[in-house]
This record gives structure tokens, C-alpha cells and sequence, in this order.
């Protein structure tokens, strides 16, 4: 009987004490722009804060995630684009932290590793429609490109000589976010595409030196910024800490090794 009124008792005691606590989620939603490191820089920040996890959504785009927070549906979202006026007269207010390389890439079936960018415009105007006339294998080039509001295009057509007025092979793919690019050009033979640099695009991808640059090296000329956007109205305690987090020493290392640049 005494033994039965103890486990009674330790029952009732373990009823009473409290869960033990779970980290509470912190969401930044938007552009796929920078989505790898930027889930690595999350990851560091859970580390050295685990009531925290930060939780780095597959792509809904630039505009996608500024509607979330603008709406309040979402306290963070990223972007790789500038904020309109329309959007700022909402109170929405954007942080910089990351500078992205816009890097040409390839299916390595395609042979090549290095173009002029002469010779990247005549691919994607359609004036080159095999690799072997830019010196990789007979195999036909298939264009991947993205929709004329992407953030990478944008920078390109601002910045790539000849870009500006640069009008697409009408037998071109357009891919809607940077992953579809990706895997777009990942699984089809003779595939270019373009997109933000990363050390961790699929090793079926070559990544293309242009007039000799590497999309890392001094003086290549194309790079989008990416930001977080919060409103004042909504935002929390933790999401600003996180924002604070992404211009420390050892966020911005992170970025580095992960193939961006930390915007200071």
C-alpha cells in the first residue's frame, strides 16, 4: 500500500512540473537569392542562441516575401532587390548583408569551363545554338533564363556590358526561382543558365569564368545585394538580435566561406 501512495504521489509531482522548453521558430521568407548561406548563418546564430531556431523556407520570391511581412503574416523576410517607395511608405525598412557574385553556369556536359562575354550574349540571344562553335562538344545549347523581374537579371542587364538591351532566344526555358534555374540546368544536357554564386551549386554544374574572372575575383562586375526586411510595427526583440547577429565577425565568416560577401 505504501508503495502504491509513493508512485501515486510521484505521479502527481510529474504532472505538476513544468515542459521542458522548446525553441521558438523565427521564419525569413522571400528570395532564393543567398538561401544556402543564409540557413548556414541561421544555423550559427541557433548555436550560440538555442532558444531560437531560425527556419529559412524554400523560395516564394523577392515580392513574396515582402507582402508576408508586410502584411504581418511574417515577422523577417529577405530580398534581392531594393525596396520601391510604395513599399517603404508601408514602414517596411530593409537591412543589407550579403553581396551575391551573379554567376553563368553550366551542365558539365556541355564541355566548357571559360567564355568571352561576347560569347555568353550569343548564347542567350540564340546566335549560338552549339557548343562547339564557343570550343565544347557537339551537343545543342539550351538556354535557361528567368523572368524579367528577377533580382539577378536586373543587376546583369545593369551591369554586363551588351546586357542592357539583350532580347532572349525565343527557344529559351524561363525558370521562376533560383532553384528552378538550378535544377533546371542540372538535369539537361547542354543547359546554361545564371543565377547567385554559391559553393554549394550541384557538382553536375560547372560555374563559368568570364573574360577570365572567376565570379569571386576582383573586378567581376556583376553581384546582387541581398537584405532582411522587418516593420517596426511587428518585429521582435529576437528579430532584431538575429539582424544584429548577420554583421558580426563570425556571421560574416560564414559568409565568406560559403562563397558570399558580407555587405559592411
Amino acid at each position: 500500500m505504501r508503495k502504491l501512495v509513493g508512485l501515486i504521489c510521484a505521479a502527481i509531482v510529474g504532472l505538476g512540473a513544468p515542459a521542458a522548453a522548446t525553441a521558438a521558430e523565427l521564419r525569413i521568407v522571400g528570395t532564393g537569392d543567398g538561401i544556402d548561406i543564409l540557413s548556414a548563418v541561421g544555423k550559427l546564430y541557433t548555436q550560440r542562441n538555442p532558444q531560437t531556431t531560425i527556419v529559412v523556407p524554400p523560395s516564394i520570391g523577392s515580392g513574396g516575401g515582402i507582402a508576408a511581412v508586410g502584411s504581418g503574416k511574417e515577422i523577417l523576410g529577405r530580398i534581392a532587390r531594393p525596396l520601391t517607395d510604395a513599399e517603404r511608405s508601408q514602414g517596411l525598412v530593409a537591412t543589407p548583408f550579403l553581396r551575391l557574385p551573379s554567376a553563368f553556369y553550366v551542365n558539365r556536359s556541355a564541355g566548357v569551363s571559360a567564355l568571352t562575354g561576347a560569347q555568353i550574349r550569343a548564347i542567350f540571344s540564340g546566335a549560338v545554338e552549339n557548343w562547339r562553335e564557343v570550343g565544347g562538344r557537339d551537343l545543342r545549347v539550351r538556354v535557361v533564363r528567368r523572368e524579367d523581374a528577377d533580382s539577378t537579371l536586373q543587376v546583369l542587364r545593369a551591369s554586363m556590358p551588351g546586357w542592357d538591351k539583350l532580347v532572349f532566344t525565343d527557344k529559351s526555358k524561363t525558370a521562376f526561382t533560383t532553384q528552378e534555374g538550378i535544377d533546371t540546368v542540372r538535369v539537361v544536357e547542354g543547359a546554361i543558365g545564371f543565377g547567385p554564386f554559391s559553393n554549394n551549386l550541384p557538382d553536375e554544374l560547372a560555374v563559368l569564368r568570364v573574360d577570365g574572372l572567376f565570379p569571386t575575383d576582383d573586378g567581376y562586375p556583376s553581384a546582387v545585394t541581398v537584405a532582411i526586411i522587418h516593420d517596426p510595427k511587428t518585429v521582435t526583440p529576437e528579430a532584431l538580435n538575429f539582424i544584429s547577429f548577420l554583421s558580426s565577425p563570425e556571421a560574416q565568416d560564414a559568409m565568406r566561406q560559403a562563397g558570399g560577401v558580407p555587405v559592411k
